[in-house]
Order: structure tokens, then sequence, then C-alpha cells
């Protein structure tokens, strides 16, 4: 029973004890802060600007934003026949010639995949080999994930352009 006692009794007084405190200070401070804070203006304009918005576009060969140029009339350019001009003076008229031609098709890139994945895998699995215990289970894991990584790396990082 007095256990029971003591259980109750011990954090009844230390509630009781805490309460009777004097946080006057406390209030002033807090008053004083929440005044300021109420006075405040809220910051409304906008803080972040995407680059689609500031007219820059992303350009994957370089992987950067870069700057869109302004949009232009496009002009087509057609063949124009060569117009014989009849005059009655001595001298010879040139005709010039203009010729479409499109643009190049972009070339594809260059990937060395299957080789990355061949030099992966093979040093995977000499890597494995070494380090395990059992030699032939840690070839195959090493060289199935040096395999799945060199193809990574190969299909990604190792690009050449033509």
């Amino acid at each position: 029973m007095k256990n029971i006692r003591m259980l109750l009794l011990v954090p009844a007084a230390l509630l009781a004890a805490a309460c009777g405190r004097d946080t006057s200070k406390n209030d002033d401070a807090l008053k004083n802060d929440l005044a300021l804070a109420s006075q405040a203006q809220p910051y409304n304009a906008q803080q972040f600007t995407s680059p689609a918005e500031m007219g820059y576009a992303y350009n994957p060969y370089t992987g950067q934003f870069q700057p869109v140029p302004a949009a232009q009339p496009q002009v087509q350019r057609v063949a124009a026949r060569p117009t014989t001009v009849r005059r009655t003076s001595t001298a010879r008229s040139s005709g010039t010639r203009v010729v479409y031609e499109p643009a190049p098709a972009p070339a594809e890139p260059i990937r060395h995949t299957k080789r990355d994945a061949v030099i992966g895998g093979v040093a995977g699995a000499v890597i494995g080999a070494t380090t395990s215990r059992d030699k032939v289970k840690g070839a195959i894991i090493g060289g199935a994930a040096g395999a799945v990584l060199g193809g990574i790396i190969g299909h990604t990082v190792d690009i050449q352009k033509r």
C-alpha cells in the first residue's frame, strides 16, 4: 500500500513544483516574439524560376541547359531556274543557279555496350574468383555483376560522336 501511495504522490509533488514556478519572464519573451511575428510581412514573390521559364532548354548532347534561340521565320529555299535574258548589248549574262539541299541527318553516336560488357564480365570474374572462398561461385557472381555494370557504362558513358 505504501508503494502505491509513493507512486501517486511523487509525480503529483513534481507536477505541483513545476507548475508553481514564476514564468513571467518567459511569458514576456513569448509575447514579444508573437507580436513581432504577427507584424512580419509575408514574402509572396516566387523564389524559384525554372530553366524553361527563363528561356532555356535541355540539351541532351551536352547535359546542360542552354538558351533557346529566338524564333525566326523559316524560309524554305527551293531550286530556281536560270532565266535567259535577251539583251541588245554585247555583254553576256551569267545565270545563277540555286539548289535545295536538305540538312544532313544527325549522326547516331557510337556506343560500346557489348565491348564494355565483356571487359566488365572478365574483370568481375577474376575479382570474384580471387576474393571468394568458393572460386567457381565467386567467378560466376562477379562475372555477371561485372557484365551488367560494364554494359551500363558502355551504353551511357563510353559514347563517341561521329
